[in-house]
């Protein structure tokens, strides 16, 4: 029986243990009759800038323990919920790792740095404008991902202090709203804002409607192929085109 909460699919999430703002995003983006399910994950220190080090530790770090816990609900599709983890070591690092979790746990899988590479595919954007909260050695990297890909960006936006892991999840909308504009180009095709902990779903429509272009932000992004890999059709409004349209 499908009830709005629950009854035609469960996502589970594997989440960074600071991330603060994933799982209020996918309440707001959730399709009915899905539930939603966390398990956190670490690897990396609290307390210290989430520089590419960091990241890349959390990227390898053992997901034993968070998986097995997350499997006790039989997820039909799990979402590895940190961009930068795998953006810092490359896009072959990032496919082996949602091959790795599909093998092990039985479920389809989408990363938060591959859902942004297969939305900017759908959409046809070929080149961007970036933005996101990281400090400037891991955009560099991003940067670099998206370009193996076949994504050039062309334009970029940074904050200009060094974030830690609470400063990342703490940017308001309307600050992320001023980071996506300050990203845009003439010839850009699309702005991605990368990064599950940035508030990036609340901001994303006005950011889409004031530059006149597709928007692609991590969560939004995941949501997206999750719901294809799901067999889910549903066409979801107020976040942006590539949710708001069935795309053939």
């Amino acid at each position: 029986m499908i009830h709005p909460s629950r009854g035609r699919a469960r996502f589970g999430f594997l989440v960074p243990f600071t991330n603060r703002n994933l799982e209020p995003d996918m309440a707001l983006l959730r399709p009915t009759g899905v539930s939603l399910h966390f398990a956190r994950m670490g690897g990396y220190d609290r307390d210290e800038i989430p520089d590419a080090d960091q990241m890349h530790g959390l990227g390898t770090a053992d997901l034993d323990g968070p998986l097995e816990m997350l499997m006790g609900v039989r997820p039909d599709v799990i979402f590895y919920g940190c961009t930068s983890a795998t953006l810092t070591h490359g896009a072959a690092f990032d496919r082996d790792l949602a091959a790795r979790i599909a093998a092990q746990s039985g479920a389809k899988t989408v990363t938060a740095a591959g859902a942004l590479v297969h939305a900017l595919r759908v959409v046809g954007a070929r080149r961007i404008g970036f933005a996101s909260p990281y400090v400037s050695g891991i955009n560099d990297m991003a940067i670099a991902f998206l370009a193996s890909e076949g994504v050039k960006t062309i334009a970029r936006s940074e904050v200009t202090a060094i974030l830690d892991n609470d400063g990342q999840g703490a940017m308001t909308p309307d600050r992320v709203l001023a980071l996506g504009r300050a990203a845009d180009h003439a010839n850009a095709d699309a702005i991605v804002l990368s990064c599950t902990d940035m508030r990036s779903v609340e901001t994303l429509q006005r950011l889409e409607d004031a530059l006149g272009k597709p928007v692609i932000t991590s969560n939004q992004a995941m949501l997206f192929q999750a719901l294809q890999l799901a067999g889910m059709d549903d066409a979801l409004q107020g976040f942006g085109a590539v949710l708001a349209r069935k795309w053939g």
